[in-house]
């Protein structure tokens, strides 16, 4: 059975820990010059709906140096644009290339797209969650602080994908989640219902901090929320996480961002530019090596 990687419920922790444990082993790999070439002749098609930095560099980047190549699609260039049914693109397209990651707006589409699809599909960032992320920040961690197992992880601000699928890394993992949102932006209530005995929605960003070993935060307004980013100043101006924010947390934690970051918003200047507590570069370097290590995962599944 052809497996996808949609949310990070679809594969157990004990293969998120070998996708994991691979990352970290292809990123040495990687450093030393050692040549794989695993994906030779093989193909990832790149659907993108939504624009993207990271996301696109580091798929086509991981392919490439796996001895693959990725085709990037955008509305634009393919028919999808123009109304073509997702389950006949999927039929098609996956008939043509051996993976199909999708970056796009409804957490629909992907689904719909991996039940007509005949290879992997793998979730690069939907409205609904964005689980490629979490594979780069779990990596992160276990690189500057070991596995995430019983620690304590805040997160503020929106409770939107990013915050959707760190509440499904607190069940994989098993940390003990804590989030402060804004009153009238909370995470999603039956995913919050389903993982109450790990996940705490807490009054104040301090609280949430408070002890936290790993804090991590998100935009205040997403893309597609562009028309909402004045209103959503107002709400979240109490949500900036800086060295004062970050004083609550335990003495070693470090602080995450997925990027881009708006500087002065959801975060000081200081605190990320601080590489005794920010890891935001390596975290961003990570999603190329998780995502290999998905792929390569996916494609022997």
């Amino acid at each position: 059975m052809t497996r996808h990687f949609l949310t990070l419920l679809d594969l157990s922790a004990d293969e998120l820990k070998q996708v994991i444990d691979d990352a970290i082993r292809l990123k040495a790999e990687l450093r030393s010059g050692t040549l794989n070439d695993s994906f030779k002749n093989r193909v990832l098609g790149m659907i993108f709906e939504k624009s993207s930095t990271r996301t696109r560099v580091s798929f086509e980047a991981g392919m490439t140096q796996l001895g693959g190549s990725a085709l990037f699609l955008s509305p634009r260039d393919t028919q999808l644009g123009r109304g073509e049914p997702v389950e006949d693109s999927a039929r098609v397209l996956s008939r043509m290339v051996d993976m199909i990651m999708i970056r796009t707006f409804k957490h629909s589409v992907v689904k719909r797209f991996a039940e007509y699809s005949r290879v992997p599909v793998i979730n690069a960032l939907t409205d609904g969650y964005h689980p490629c992320q979490l594979l780069a920040d779990v990596q992160t961690f276990v690189e500057h602080r070991g596995q995430p197992q019983g620690k304590a992880v805040a997160w503020i601000g929106d409770g939107n994908n990013m915050c959707h699928s760190y509440i499904n890394a607190a069940r994989q993992w098993d940390f003990e989640l804590r989030v402060a949102c804004p009153q009238g932006f909370e995470p999603d209530s039956a995913l919050m219902e389903a993982n109450r005995d790990r996940v705490k929605l807490c009054a104040t960003p301090a609280e949430a901090v408070s002890g936290a070993d790993w804090v991590a935060t998100d935009v205040w307004a997403s893309m597609g929320q562009e028309d909402e980013q004045a209103e959503r100043l107002e709400h979240f101006k109490a949500f900036q996480v800086d060295h004062e924010l970050m004083s609550h947390a335990a003495k070693d934690a470090i602080f995450m961002h997925c990027l881009p970051a708006h500087r002065g918003e959801e975060v000081s200047a200081e605190l990320i530019e601080d590489d005794q507590v920010s890891v935001v570069w390596d975290e961003a370097e990570n999603r190329l090596h998780s995502q290999k290590a998905l792929m390569l995962f996916l494609a022997n599944a």
